[in-house]
């Protein structure tokens, strides 16, 4: 257990806006009071704490690179380090983004103690508990702090579930759990009255642990606030967080720990299959092409010695081309099914909600437990029902949808973190499995839990298609919403009113009608179009893409800008070359890419190199620095492969 009361006797360090003001308390010593009115960086992304450059680390290393990457660039490897600080204070919504744990890992080997934000979200809120790093939204902490005041350990748990308080208590997730196993640390059985529950909320009644000591599953019911442990059926990592779950695994449980269930553990080698296509010179006269080929060995020998399932590279042809898929595409094409729980170390694990699961990211040492254990902590989050009407204009897809609600002020404002996105109505239904999987996936980009829809017979159909599963069976596991079940805010979409929709840089919630960023902007010159990642290389948006492509060049237009299109997955390449894609992309001069995570996480071609270089991208997110220093626009397969013909930010009616 920690000590009772904790004592901050470093620096508090405020990210402000104000350039001057953050270099002079970094490299000058300069302390500054809490000022209300002051003001400090908001939608600080885990891509900012810790670049994805940073991430081919895995140790206390991470401490020298805390927050190199936030914008503007005013923070210097070692910074915060030498600073001496132990406080870090920033405005609305720390640690959007992504789940890596190397963000929180960063700031605690910094000497960091404490983070006060005006909102954590959610998996980086968990990443610090589960590591020992406090956080809060209470400002008037500061005072005290500046005081020499010893403050309680129970100012930290203020609003926490009873597990995630004790968890705090011990100073971390793997000592609380080892309290839990030996019956030193008992969570209070969770005694919901039976109700109506909404979709998450069944699945994870039927999966929770009643009986840690038999193995019982299954509650009466859970209600928002509940705490527990809850079975998982599928948990994989990726390359880049395997390591350091692996690290962490033996360091809580010993060099011969061995993974509970290995058939259900699953490793990717997928995110950082094309890095020595872009790595910087200077990053590669810094030793990282080494440290991040060290990732995938690293993982090929725990997945040979634990006996997990390793999705890795393939050869085309005599050559290595790229991955099998990325893992959230696999996750659906051969993993997932409707009603079981998923667990994976990045934040878009949610895109397994298309079809019916509930699918989350979690950080590595979440993951490390889970390989022990086969369970991971939840508390019930609430719902939020998005209800969607009517039918898609011609030239408006998914995407378009995402962006038009991340732009609503409930998420603009952090009001989603936390939440799920459960979709349904008649026009969800209406959609295809690649578009609702464009819904889920970006659930994460309004800061939710996860985003989740209804299982239906368009689910069973594909999933017998691509495995040979019984459809029976699968209809069986099926999950559905209570009627009357509760819901913190329902918000109606009629899809024949929605738009097509760009996110303008740095932020997935910066959404606005494409006319009307025209109206403003004008023609928005672009460098580089790329069509790809998890969300924008799936089979629908191939055809997305093939539709436009088309049009452009039977028309006679050329391409204006340099035009990327990756696949999800080999599946989904071999979609395109069957419907004559490949010829159709290659012969208007676009460049094909293999599988990968790649451009995404600024790991593959279609990064920018430049901060004057322009992307209109289908990625996900456009987080500062995420996929290179230029802007970065996010818009739908339309309207990223029409940008590429006219050299500009524009739509297909443009052509």
């Amino acid at each position: 257990m920690r000590d009772s009361t904790v004592k901050f006797e470093g620096r508090v360090l405020y990210l402000t806006e104000d350039v001057a003001e953050l270099k002079a308390q970094l490299y000058d010593g300069v302390p500054l009071d809490y000022d209300p009115n002051r003001k400090l960086v908001d939608n600080i992304s885990t891509d900012e704490l810790t670049p994805g450059w940073v991430c081919y680390y895995y140790d206390e290393t991470l401490a020298r690179y805390c927050l190199v990457g936030l914008r503007g660039g005013n923070i210097e490897k070692d910074a915060i380090k030498n600073g001496k600080f132990s406080v870090i204070v920033s405005g609305v919504s720390k640690g959007c983004g992504s789940s890596r744990e190397t963000a929180p890992f960063s700031e605690l080997k910094a000497g960091i103690q404490l983070v006060i934000a005006k909102n954590i979200e959610k998996i980086y809120g968990q990443n610090c508990q589960n590591i020992g790093l406090l956080t809060s939204t209470d400002f008037t902490l500061l005072e005290r702090i500046k005081n020499g005041e010893e403050i309680s350990i129970e100012e930290f748990t203020k609003g926490l579930d009873e597990i995630a308080a004790e968890i705090v208590r011990h100073g971390g997730l793997f000592a609380y759990n080892k309290a839990r196993l030996a019956g030193t640390t008992v969570p209070t059985a969770t005694s919901t009255a039976k109700r109506p529950m909404t979709l998450c909320e069944k699945i994870i009644a039927n999966r929770a642990i009643a009986d840690a000591k038999t193995g019982a599953l299954g509650v009466t019911a859970v209600k928002p606030g509940d705490a527990l442990f809850v079975r998982t059926d599928v948990r994989f990592s990726h390359e880049y967080v395997t390591p350091m779950a692996e690290a962490l695994f033996k360091m809580g449980l010993g060099e011969d720990a061995k993974i509970n269930d290995p058939k259900s553990v699953f490793a990717f080698r997928d995110h950082l299959t094309f890095l020595d296509r872009v790595m910087p010179q200077k990053h590669i006269d810094m030793g990282l092409k080494e440290q991040a080929a060290s990732l995938a060995t690293v993982q090929q020998k725990f997945a040979d010695t634990q006996g997990v399932r390793l999705y890795g590279e393939v050869e085309r042809d005599g050559k290595t081309v790229g991955s099998e898929g990325i893992c959230h595409n696999i996750v659906i094409e051969d993993l997932a099914e409707p009603g079981q729980l998923v667990i994976g170390t990045d934040s878009h694990t949610c895109m397994a909600g298309a079809i019916g699961c509930f699918a989350f990211g979690v950080g590595s040492t979440d993951m490390a437990n889970s390989w022990f254990t086969k369970d991971v902590r939840v508390k019930v989050p609430e719902s939020v029902r998005v209800n969607l009407t009517g039918e898609l204009k011609s030239g408006v897809c998914g995407k378009d949808v995402m962006l038009h609600l991340l732009s609503d002020e409930f998420f603009k404002t952090g009001a989603g973190i936390g939440k799920v996105l459960e979709f349904a109505g008649a026009g969800t239904m209406a959609l295809s499995l690649d578009e609702r999987a464009t819904l889920t996936n970006m659930a994460v980009e309004a800061g939710g839990f996860t985003g989740i829809i209804e299982a239906d017979e368009v689910v069973v159909e594909q999933i017998h298609e691509l495995r040979g599963t019984d459809k029976d069976y699968l209809r069986s596991q099926i999950v559905k919403a209570d009627d009357g079940a509760s819901y913190v805010k329902t918000i109606d979409i009629d899809l024949s009113k929605v738009v097509p929709t760009v996110a303008t840089p740095g932020d997935p919630r910066n959404g606005i009608a494409l006319d009307d960023f025209k109206k403003g902007k004008g023609n928005v010159h672009i460098d580089i179009a790329y069509g790809g990642s998890c969300t924008g290389g799936k089979k629908a948006d191939m055809d997305m893409y093939a539709e436009v492509v088309r049009k452009a060049t039977d028309k006679g237009h050329t391409l204006k800008a340099k035009t990327y299109i990756q696949f999800g997955s080999q599946r989904i390449r071999d979609y395109a070359q069957k419907m004559g894609y490949v010829q159709l992309f290659e012969g208007a001069g676009v460049e094909l890419i293999d599988p990968s995570c790649g451009a995404c996480i600024k790991a593959g071609p279609g990064v920018s190199f430049e901060a004057d270089e322009v992307t209109v991208s289908a990625i996900n997110r456009n987080f500062p620095g995420r996929s290179g220093p230029g802007d970065v626009y996010l818009a739908s397969p339309y309207v990223v492969v029409a940008s590429a013909f006219l050299g500009h930010v524009g739509g297909p009616d443009e052509l």
